[in-house]
């Protein structure tokens, strides 16, 4: 195949571009911030947040299911042997009940994946102290 410099620019452009539009793992936690307000029926963050129908989500990134304090979590969340980092995250967010059948969580999912990237970008932000120490 014979390229020219502008059909081959174009094509180099293209390219970036597509992959530039599917790549939605940087999320942006300002975004997150406002998607969140979805889940804080039953979850909270920062210092003063305390468990409520859902855990409290402080330094949920990183963190073993089923293990934040003074929260009853469901059999299959605290058996679950998952961690939650930004894959398992990703895929919970998406459909909680499919990723571990029988846990509590009443929310569908997010169907949107910046939507998910923004949340867990805005998760992040809060240590398990609940100290903002992200962006």
């Amino acid at each position: 195949m014979k390229w020219t410099m502008p059909g081959l620019a174009t094509a180099i452009l293209t390219a970036v571009g597509s992959a530039h539009a599917q790549d939605t793992s940087s999320g942006n936690a300002e975004a997150g911030a406002v998607v969140f307000k979805r889940c804080m029926a039953c979850h909270k963050v920062g210092l003063e947040a305390k468990n409520g129908v859902g855990p409290v989500l402080n330094g949920v990134v990183g963190r073993a299911a089923g293990e934040y304090p003074d929260y009853s979590y469901s059999s299959a969340n605290k058996n679950s042997g998952l961690t939650w980092d930004e894959p398992t995250l990703t895929t919970y967010l998406r459909a909680p009940r499919k990723l571990v059948p029988g846990t509590k969580m009443a929310f569908a999912g997010l169907s949107k994946d910046q939507e998910i990237a923004d949340v867990i970008a805005y998760l992040k932000q809060f240590n398990a102290q609940g100290q903002k120490v992200g962006p």
